[in-house]
């Protein structure tokens, strides 16, 4: 996991090479680099942070998204509170209970 402190390395690395740039190139090219770069380098350490979190999960179901959303073929299983079976839906199919957890 990134820190805060290589978090502002990056800003300010990011920070210095636009500012030499607008000092090399001239008015549009230069301003148009510092927005190119200003918008790679954290493009960058996001990719990097997302690679570093791609082993983590339960046994390479996919992972990240938005919420969870493209992790795969994975699906919410119930397990019942009073006979301990595993089912997807609302109800228990072998007692006919309500009450259960939800098990990722």
């Amino acid at each position: 996991m990134f820190s805060y402190k290589t978090y502002l390395i990056f800003l300010f690395a990011s920070l210095g090479i636009s500012i030499g740039l607008q000092m090399i190139l001239p008015f549009p090219y230069g301003l148009g680099a510092a927005l190119a770069i200003f918008i790679a380098f954290p493009m960058l350490l996001r990719r990097r942070y997302m690679s570093r979190m791609k082993g983590y999960g339960d046994s390479g179901s996919g992972g990240g998204g938005f919420f969870g959303m493209n992790s795969g073929s994975t699906s919410v299983r119930y397990v019942c509170l009073v006979c301990n079976n595993k089912h997807k839906g609302g109800t228990c199919p072998r007692c006919g209970s309500k009450m259960q957890r939800a098990d990722f």
